[in-house]
Parts: structure tokens; sequence; C-alpha cells
């Protein structure tokens, strides 16, 4: 089933995001509606939070970069209980773009290395290093889960500048071609 995506200036957006248990009422259902709402919307990940449950959950799917990540990781993937516990290298400048925040797409930096925590969808504790794209692809999701969005990176005059398109998301002005839940919906 595809779900709505939050947008921006829904409060679930900016919570902090809990830990699960193997217990988690409805999860394999939960990863595989976030897999077709990711799809459906033409999107790289999709956190937990953008679709209504304050989990530490994230799932990516990086094919279309494939080029620029090679084999070096498999480019499908779902995340849980995430925690990147360091990062590192010289910080680099990408452009991105998120299905919470439609139509917006900003430079945003980020360190090219990480190395993080998680358990896979079997609860198996994990241990990794990512670097290039799918560290950005990853960062960018577990943002989410920290209650960050990708205009947070951006300076405020940039963000100043956006004022008027975030306020459309807001108030649900916008038409991305996917179900979306809005903060403060008014009638066009």
């Amino acid at each position: 089933m595809i779900l709505p995506v939050y947008g921006y200036g829904h409060p679930l957006l900016r919570k902090i995001s809990e830990d699960i248990t193997p217990d988690y009422p409805g999860l394999q259902k939960l990863i595989d509606n976030m897999f077709e709402t990711m799809y459906a919307s033409k999107g790289v990940g999709l956190a937990a939070p953008q679709v209504g449950a304050n989990i530490r959950l994230f799932i990516i799917d990086a094919t279309p970069y494939e080029e620029e990540i090679g084999d070096k990781y498999p480019l499908k993937g779902i995340y849980i209980n995430t925690h990147i516990f360091e990062e590192e290298g010289e910080p680099w400048t990408f452009e991105e773009g998120c299905l919470s925040i439609p139509e917006i797409r900003e430079d945003v930096e980020r360190q090219p290395k990480i190395r993080m925590k998680y358990v896979n969808e079997k609860f198996e504790p994990l241990e990794a290093q990512f670097d290039g794209m799918m560290a950005r692809i990853i960062q960018h999701e577990y943002d989410h889960l920290d209650g960050v969005l990708f205009v947070d990176h951006v300076s405020s005059i940039r963000k100043m500048l956006l004022r008027k398109r975030l306020n459309d998301i807001v108030t649900g002005k916008v038409s991305p071609g996917y179900a979306m839940r809005f903060a403060n919906p008014k009638r066009r």
C-alpha cells in the first residue's frame, strides 16, 4: 500500500525516533509499504518518520547511483535502530532533494565516510562503514531519525530565500505527483 509522505512543517518530522524490538507490530508490512511508497514517489530512500512512524527505520535503493557506488555495497537495504558513531573526511557538496520537501533541491555539505551500527530486518546486529554517495544517502535518511531535514544544512540566507516555497509545502500548495500529508493544509 502506498502511504502518504509527511510534508515539511509536519511536527512528526522534527521528533527524535525511537529504537524498536523485533516484536514491533506490523513491521514487515510497514517495510513493504515503505518500499512501495518510495518507488511510487521515485525516491532513493525513505525514513519511517516520513510516513508517520516515529521509529528508527529507513530503507534505501540506490540503484540510480549504481555507477558511482559500484559493487562495493548492496544498493538496496533496510536499516533499523541505526546509530552513526563516526563521520570523517573532507566534507563535499552535492545537490539533495527530499520526498518531504518536494520541488526543492539544494547543495548540502556532508562528510564522505561514516561508520554505523544497526540491525537488519532479522534484527541481526551489524556494524558497517560506507563512503561516497552511499554514505550521503544514508546520512540524509539517518537525519530524519533525529528530526533533521536537509534544508537545516543550508545557510540561513538560503533558507530565508526558500521561505515562501517551504510555506507552500506546509500549506499543501504543491503537487509532487504522490500522496502527501501536510502540516496545515489550506484549500486551493
